[in-house]
């Protein structure tokens, strides 16, 4: 058994290094004592879940920036394109297929047509959703507003701008379709936000 002498008050010659058997009276090690922190330093890793703004501006204005808006219609737009004609192409080459080919013959027809199509398609719907991001956020800072007309007249431009090397006619058609599937999709967001939700 070891001398008590040997040790400082406080300290407990049976028990571990760390006073998991130590005397009630002892304080367990704070390393935060000597940074003139508040007590709850736990505080300090509290993440905040919502995100943080510089301008009080950003915080008010529940919408997109101009850059994630044309990232994010760019980006689907090209995505699903090319996934939809990656799906044409696939029919397409099921229909060509020939009698007594090779496996590799009908897999290579098939690579060929769906990158085709879907390429094609998604370059389409890609130029479509960044001509729709950029009238969309120029009429929102023309404006000063963000509702429903915004995107009903970029939808307007958007399918007019389109087609407008095909002729007025064509240029007048694909502006109302346009027109009407910026409204639809509106439309089917707010009765999405009223009635699904969420999750």
């Amino acid at each position: 058994m070891a001398d008590p002498r040997l040790f400082s008050s406080g300290s407990d010659p049976s028990g571990d290094r760390y006073g998991a058997s130590s005397a009630p009276s002892r304080r367990k090690y704070n390393p935060y004592q000597d940074l003139n922190t508040p007590y709850s330093y736990q505080t300090l890793y509290d993440l905040p879940t919502s995100p943080e703004f510089l301008f009080q501006e950003e915080s008010a204005a529940q919408r997109r920036s101009w850059g994630e808006n044309l990232t994010y219609y760019t980006g689907v737009g090209y995505l699903s394109g090319a996934v939809g004609g990656a799906a044409l192409g696939l029919r397409d080459a099921a229909a060509g297929a020939e009698p007594g080919e090779t496996a590799k013959i009908r897999a290579n027809r098939v690579l060929n047509s769906c990158g085709s199509s879907g390429r094609r398609a998604g370059n389409r719907l890609g130029v479509i959703g960044l001509m729709y991001a950029g009238m969309e956020s120029a009429l929102v800072a023309a404006r000063d507003r963000d509702d429903w007309i915004n995107s009903v007249a970029a939808g307007l431009g958007t399918g007019a701008l389109f087609r407008a090397a095909n002729g007025p006619r064509s240029a007048a058609v694909a502006g109302a379709i346009g027109g009407v599937l910026a409204g639809a999709a509106m439309a089917g967001k707010q009765l999405a936000k009223r009635y699904v939700p969420a999750i």
